[in-house]
């Protein structure tokens, strides 16, 4: 008899459930009457973390895109912003353009981000495992940043619907001006500095180049396992999804019960978790010129 009540009970939650592989964590199955998602909202709920909604969003088709013999993927042409489109946008923020073969973000001006026209611009492809590579050059006293494993998510705010910051959903490469910009002194140990898994892990060797210079950097995620390069050298590795993941979330502004605390939630199974799809590549705007060149990404299984 109570095998034939725990079957029951079984059948009953797959029925409630859409079954989709989205709906094992942070609720981005699509399935607005899923009751994943309901169970999922009302522990965060109880914890004291707003209701926020992963938004999907069509993908590119990178089968059109130009690939080299070495298997990488163009993702900008040069020329224009095809496929690349605004975080939570349908398109690209008026404060991109293409400058001299190279993304360009007009700086504000104010040190700011997201000024009227402006906005954090993504390749509109999630990626799970990949070796990133592209430069980067920074003005005097910029900040920018290259935002990986990104997704798009939507909070509430009284009856309107809000985005919530990109850089809450996912890792970032630091790109700075290390001598005039005043995060390189703030964080721990440089952990704020060119290259640096912001907030969290510092660049070693600190290599950057002085603004106004290229440098090239290189993102490696596989399996959890993530490795920064600047200028032909690793400068730092980690591994997602672990107990020292965990640790370093909760020794870092994004940590449990803090200011940000739909970023927790986000952080802990970044990318959707080992069995998520992975997610966005993203550059930010920070309200500092900065230009981003030669960028392309070579998928891993």
């Amino acid at each position: 008899m109570k095998k034939l009540l725990l079957i029951a009970a079984c059948v009953a939650l797959l029925a409630s459930c859409c079954g989709k592989k989205g709906c094992k964590s942070q609720c981005n199955c699509g399935c607005e009457k899923c009751s994943c998602c309901k169970a999922d909202n009302d522990k965060t709920a109880a914890a004291g973390v707003p209701e926020f909604n992963i938004v999907e969003n069509e993908q590119v088709d990178l089968s059109a895109l130009p690939t080299d013999a070495d298997g990488y993927i163009t993702l900008f042409d040069g020329k224009t912003l095809t496929n690349w489109r605004g975080y939570n946008m349908a398109e690209p923020p008026t404060s991109w353009d293409v400058e001299d073969g190279a993304i360009h973000l007009k700086g504000s001006g104010t040190g700011e981000a997201q000024v009227e026209g402006g906005g954090d611009l993504l390749f509109a492809h999630k990626f799970k495992n990949f070796t990133l590579e592209l430069e980067y050059k920074i003005s005097k006293g910029g900040n920018s940043g290259i935002f990986y494993l990104a997704q798009e998510v939507m909070t509430k705010d009284g009856d309107k619907e809000v985005s919530v910051p990109i850089w809450q959903s996912c890792s970032e490469y630091q790109v700075l001006d290390n001598a005039n910009h005043v995060d390189a002194q703030l964080g721990v140990d440089g952990n704020r500095q060119a290259a640096s898994l912001y907030d969290m892990i510092p660049a070693k060797p600190q290599n950057a180049k002085p603004f106004g210079e290229w440098n090239k950097a290189k993102i490696v995620v596989f399996k959890g396992t993530v490795i920064h390069g600047q200028n032909d050298q690793n400068v730092l590795e980690y591994h997602l999804w672990t107990p020292k993941w965990i640790e370093m979330l909760q020794g870092s502004k994004f940590k449990e019960g803090g200011e940000f605390p739909i970023a927790y939630e986000l952080l802990k199974n970044i990318g959707g978790g080992q069995d998520g799809d992975g997610g966005y590549i993203a550059l930010q705007d920070h309200g500092d010129d900065v230009w981003y060149r030669n960028i392309r990404i070579k998928v891993m299984e």
